[in-house]
């Protein structure tokens, strides 16, 4: 049986861990894409040890630096023929405003641009592939209300609504990638983890970090956050489904402006427009 070569982003920690230990006893050749190459290395001894599964690979990247983006897909594509499966799964909020090195308010490059730069240089190999693209979203999509002109405006910046709008950014990337690749044999897919217990509210501080800690009784462990990921990177006969937004391994509504084309269309516009300069 051929191996599936699949490629996570945030694999260090919570859902992405949970979904790369899955995929490994599955026996996926995993390259995982990590900001700390430490923890990544032990996650890598660990999943050998006790999977018995080899095809662990580690590659270094920083979402919130779009150099690394590149140079990490030019990594892959000078070690890899094609991919069948890319999952971008990492993200945060952050309680304040702060601009990455490029540029860009950090919630939104860490959780779309970061992922848009990614999945465009790698593009080739997943054509070979004909990959299935999985981007993590979340419900919090619902709060979203794009305003594409003051994402790098610190004055009216919300944790909430930042996060809120990149998610419905993963869901308007998912639906653009069908639109644009499925002739070329690409599917993709947004998802709702569910509430999940992870170090995400690490990144949070004061009210917001409260909230989280509050609800924390309530949320779901990263194992069973992981599921929708790992069924939408193995299910058969993806093609029916691609463009979806799924929950608990089944596909539901998402909020109905994720289906706003005009704006989906101008983020994809915005988004090639920032990433211009790595000439993808």
């Amino acid at each position: 049986m051929a191996i599936t070569t699949t490629v996570i982003t945030g694999a260090t920690s919570g859902i992405g861990e949970a979904t790369a230990w899955a995929l490994a006893k599955k026996d996926h050749a995993l390259y995982l894409l990590v900001r700390n190459v430490e923890r990544g290395e032990e996650l890598k001894r660990r999943i050998i040890n006790q999977t018995g599964n080899k095809n662990i690979h580690i590659v270094y990247c920083d979402l919130t630096d779009l150099a690394t983006v590149a140079t990490a897909a030019n990594e892959l594509k000078s070690k890899l023929f094609n991919i069948q499966v890319l999952i971008n799964n990492a993200g945060g909020m952050f309680n304040n405003f702060e601009l990455t090195k490029d540029g860009f308010e950090t919630t939104f490059q860490l959780n779309h641009l970061g992922h848009f730069l990614l999945t465009r240089y790698l593009m080739p190999l997943l054509e070979k592939g004909h990959a299935r693209i999985i981007n993590v979203s979340s419900d919090l999509h619902r709060r979203g209300k794009p305003d594409f002109e003051s994402i790098n405006n610190a004055q009216k910046y919300s944790a909430v609504k930042a996060y809120g709008n990149s998610k419905l950014y993963n869901i308007y990337f998912t639906r653009s990638l069908t639109s644009r690749y499925s002739s070329k044999g690409i599917t993709s897919f947004a998802l709702h983890p569910g509430v999940v217990k992870t170090n995400f509210n690490s990144m949070l501080t004061g009210r917001l970090k409260f909230i989280f800690l509050l609800a924390t009784p309530f949320m779901i462990s990263p194992e069973r956050g992981a599921q929708t990921s790992v069924y939408l990177a193995t299910m058969a006969k993806p093609e029916a489904k691609s463009g979806g937004y799924f929950f608990r391994q089944k596909q539901v509504r998402p909020a109905g402006i994720a289906n706003d084309e005009t704006a989906r269309e101008k983020l994809w516009a915005l988004s090639e427009k920032m990433v211009a300069k790595f000439d993808v």
